[in-house]
Parts: structure tokens; sequence; C-alpha cells
């Protein structure tokens, strides 16, 4: 490479796949199916349909076949995702959608499916959830392998690749990873994407660095071109120089010898140097997940959030739908403690299964949502909450309200609740008589009114994404404004101290399951007002124990009353950032 040629280029994406990769680029574009339309003569139009089931019967054997590769190639619960592939070919209103749009207009039905899938498509991408938006690229992935099997068409596949390369796509759906050799592939990089897109999922079981959300990298680079990837800060440099080189040799030997301490420590006890034990839970949306929480340390579970299960599935999930998914998690994890969260839906959510129950509304966060809704149907509300107190006779459970607003609100949901035990010791079902019910704090209402709802339950965890974002009006997802969300605020501060001492005046547990408590920098200041547990995504417990080692309890306290009367916010990041940096050094 001839840096004197090309200027480097750096690029901002988003951090996906931990990892340093550097070599030339393998530019992998798809292109988009060019889809015929035409009227299917009325004879022909059972066969039509019959060409149309066959279709779906070789891509669930496609699928399966992949799913076999990968299950070989990374493991079980890797080839896990192509699971949500195949539900989506068992899916009777796509299908069924797909058929009656045929026999109502007579189109053919490449056409008919792929204007079905495109409104599934568009519904999912709308979803206001990382996660969920993920099953727009499920239905995108199995749409596009059930129209070439229709158009005779071969896929383009990234088997092609056969020497090490940085694979650069607008975007690589998971049957499209699952073809890449581990031993060819040195980086991911992708123009669209999210922290939890299939990309990601693979290439981090691959252990290979990615990058997503890099925009339009896809038009500023071609084959050959030599990039270096930064998977810990999402930064993709095009022509490197040589000085950039040489720093990232270093970082990246500061970073493999960090990644080991972390993963060494995360064998041990989450304990101060002062000899305070802390609870490190985990944050999970699927049962499956539940590998990631022993896998990681953690000791059970501070926040399941249970949409997963009504926002999968064209149908709303039956008491024992959900009965054994809790039960699955629970029992799979005892004895350690799981706390179910109850269903948290609203305008940016919508319920497949029910689309009329909610609707769109035009600000959904403050909309008909979460405890709400529950309360709004009983009959749906305590199908949930039978199911969680039947899960509770298998292991340790914790029910947690979302959203709770003030007392009235406990009290209803608590009143159908014991209507729920009744209902189960009527019919001679076991569960725990004394599963501990808490109260998420994320609305400044209930954090306000945290003395008078630490009487009503036995726990409190603060939801600090919506708690702040409430409190300083700040919509995250504003590019404009999404800067002044800010944890160190003294109003958040203030707030939060607030509701740990509410809760220990009455002598109950108060735990954080937002963002805070999976960010490092923030976990001293959060132990040092008080907080008792902290509750995250699985991969980031080593990173949140470690500094929990290196730490005294007394000196985060200390920390804590500095920050209190600190009337700066940038000051105060500054004081707690310092913290962090002289405990958590990177050799």
């Amino acid at each position: 490479m001839d840096s004197s040629v090309k200027s480097e280029l750096t690029i901002q994406g988003i951090a996906a796949s931990k990892g340093i990769a550097y070599g030339q680029v393998f530019l992998y574009l798809q292109s988009e199916l060019e889809i015929p339309r035409y009227t299917v003569d009325p004879d022909k139009r059972v066969a039509e349909i019959a060409r149309f089931e066959q279709a779906l019967i070789a891509t669930r054997q496609q699928i399966a076949k992949i799913q076999e590769q990968v299950t070989k190639n990374l493991g079980e619960e890797e080839a896990l995702i192509f699971d949500a592939h195949l539900m989506v070919l068992e899916d009777q209103a796509l299908i069924g959608e797909t058929i009656r749009d045929f026999q109502k207009t007579g189109l053919n039905i490449e056409t008919c499916f792929n204007a079905v899938a495109e409104r599934y498509i568009k519904a999912f991408s709308e979803i206001d959830d990382e996660y969920l938006r993920e099953r727009a690229a499920d239905i995108k992935d199995v749409t596009k392998r059930v129209l070439h099997i229709l158009l005779g068409q071969a896929a383009s596949s990234l088997t092609e690749l056969v020497e090490q390369r940085i694979i650069v796509a607008h975007d690589i759906s998971p049957s499209e990873a699952a073809g890449i050799d581990r031993s060819s592939a040195l980086s991911i990089v992708t123009d669209a994407g999210s922290h939890t897109s299939h990309a990601v999922i693979v290439a981090r079981s691959m252990n290979i660095p990615a990058v997503v959300g890099v925009r339009d990298l896809t038009t500023q680079v071609k084959n050959g071109d030599w990039v270096m990837v930064d998977g810990y800060d999402g930064v993709v440099i095009v022509n490197p120089t040589e000085q950039t080189l040489f720093r990232y040799g270093k970082i990246q030997k500061a970073k493999a010898s960090f990644e080991s301490r972390l993963m060494t420590v995360n064998e041990l006890a989450a304990e101060t140097l002062d000899g305070v034990a802390v609870t490190l839970r985990a944050n999970i949306e699927k049962p499956d997940e539940a590998a990631l929480v022993k896998q990681y340390r953690g000791a059970g579970v501070g926040l399941y959030r249970t949409e997963f299960l009504f926002l999968s599935s064209t149908r709303l999930p039956t008491e024992d739908q959900q009965y054994a998914a809790y039960r699955e998690i629970v029992s799979g994890l005892a004895p350690a403690p799981v706390t179910i969260r109850t269903l948290d839906v609203g305008g940016d959510k919508p319920l497949p299964g029910d689309p009329h129950l909610i609707g769109p509304e035009a600000n959904p966060f403050m909309g008909f949502r979460a405890i709400r809704v529950s309360l709004e149907n009983s009959a749906m509300f305590k199908d949930q909450l039978r199911a969680i107190l039947r899960a509770s006779a298998h292991g340790a459970v914790e029910l947690m309200y979302p959203m709770i607003s003030g007392t009235d609100e406990l009290d209803r949901a608590n009143a159908l609740l014991d209507e729920a035990r009744a209902e189960l010791k009527a019919r001679g079902l076991a569960f725990d008589p004394a599963m501990r019910v808490g109260t998420m704090i994320e609305i400044p209402s209930a954090a306000l009114a945290s003395d008078l709802l630490a009487g009503k339950c036995d726990f409190f965890s603060i939801g600090t994404n919506d708690l702040i974002q409430y409190m300083l009006a700040i919509d995250r997802g504003n590019n404009r404004i999404a800067h002044l969300y800010d944890p160190s605020h003294p109003a958040v501060l203030r707030v939060l101290k607030q509701v740990v001492d509410a809760g220990h005046a009455r002598k109950i547990k108060v735990s954080v399951c937002g963002e805070m408590a999976g960010d490092p920098i923030y976990v001293p200041l959060l132990l040092g007002l008080g907080v008792d547990e902290l509750s995250m995504t699985p991969t980031l417990l080593p990173a949140v124990k470690y500094l929990i080692r290196a730490m005294k309890l007394s000196d985060a306290r200390k920390l804590a009353e500095d920050a209190l009367v600190q009337t700066d916010p940038k000051k105060t990041y500054a004081m707690i950032e310092a913290f962090y940096n002289e405990r958590m050094q990177v050799e």
C-alpha cells in the first residue's frame, strides 16, 4: 500500500464486536431482486398456489441445512438464530395474507408475497426496540430466499470469500453470515445494522471484530482497499498510515491483555477492596439468553423483558405458553433469582397478535403503554400474572411492574395479582405464595412518590434510561438534543439518592437495571449513592466486576457525596471519570 497516494480516512460507526483487524476489503454488494408482475390465468391459479407452497418447503430445507452447518461450525447457540427464520415460514398470517392477496388480485405469487412481506418488514422496522427491529431482518432474509426459489435464481453467497479479507457490505443477513468461512473473514463492517443484528451475533461467535452503522462505507471503498477496523470504539480507518498502524498495534496488545484480565477476574466474587459484596445480575430478553447469564457469572436475572413473547408471534401468547418460557429460564438458573417484568409495550411496540389493542400514537412514550395497557386489559394481564406465579414454583422468582406512576396503579396491579393467586389456588396449581413483588422507578412521579410506593412493594428497580429521559425532557432518538441526555445531571443524582433513601427507610432492596448499571464509569457513583444491586447486559458483567474489585465502597460513598453538592454536570462527570481511570487502567 502506498499511503502517500491515498489519504487516510476515518469513519465512525457503532462498535459491535470487540477486536482490531487490518486487511484488504472484500466488497459484498447485494443486488435487488427484479420481480416480474403479471396476471395468472384463472385455470392456472391452483398450480400457482402449489408453486408457492413448494417454494416454502424448499426454503425450509435450505434453512435447515444452513442451521446444521452453523451448529457444526459455530455451535448450537449460534444456530438458534435460524429458529426465527423457520418461524417466519410457519407464520400463517404471512402465508394466508399472501394467498388471499393472490386470490383477490390474480397477480403472480411473487408479487403478492413480496408486497405482504414488505408490509410486515415495514411494521417491524418501525418498532422502537433495537432487538425486535431485527425481526424485520429475519423476514427480509426469508423473503429473499423464497423469491430466489420462485424466480429460479441462485442467491449470491459470501462463500466466494476464499482469502483473508475484511467483509464490507450494506448489511448481512443471518443466512449470508452463515456462509462465511471463519478462516477467511478478518472482520465484518456494514453500512446498516445495530448492536443486536445477526451479523454481529455471528461476528461475536467467530470472535472477529465488527463495526455496524457506518452509513455509506460501501460507496467509499472498493475491493482490495486496505482498512483498519476498531471493534472497541466503532472506528473504520481507510488507507491507514504507518503511524496509525503502529498506534493500533500497541492498542491491540493492550486490549488483548486487558480483556484476558477481565475474564480471569470475572471468575472471582464481586467484592470491593474493603470487603463489601455487590450483587451483579443480568438483563435478558429470550429464554436462550439464560446461557449467557451463566457464561458471564451473573448472580441471576435482574430484568427479564417479556415483550419478546408478545412481539414475536402473530397471536397473543397463552398462559401456558408464557409459563413454559418463564419456567425454562427460572428452572435453568435456579437457585439464582429471576426478576420478570410484566408486559411493557406501547405505540412504539405494537402487538402483532392484537394490532388494535394499542394502535399508533403521536407520542407513544407518554401514551397508552406498559402497566396502563395491562390494567385496561385485565384478562390478558392475569394470563401473564398466573404464568409468572406458576413459574415461581420452579425457582426464585421476583415480579416487577413497569411504568408505575403512583400508588393507585400499584394497588390495582396488586389486586389483580391477588385474583391470579386465588384462581391458581382454586385450580390446585403450585406457586410461591411469598413471591416478591417490585416496582420499576422510571417516571419522575414514581421517583418523587417513592416513599409512598416503598410501603406497598418488596423492592425497587430503577430504569435509568427512561427516568433520565423523562426528567430532562430529552428524546435520545433525536440527534439534535441526544447530547443533552446526561446521567451526571444534578437533578438525576438527587432523584436517585431520594429513591434509594426511600427504599432503605422501608428496608427494601433498590437495584438499577438501566444503562448506567452496565457502564463502569457510573458504577462507583451508583454504589456510593447506596444502590444495592446492578443488572446489565451479560457481556458487560466482567468489566463492572473488575472495577468493583479495584475500588473501596468507602471511596465510592465519598465520590457520591461530592457529586451531590456539585452544580456543574461536566465537573461531576470529570470527577467520576477520574475515579474510574485511577482504578481501571489498561496497561
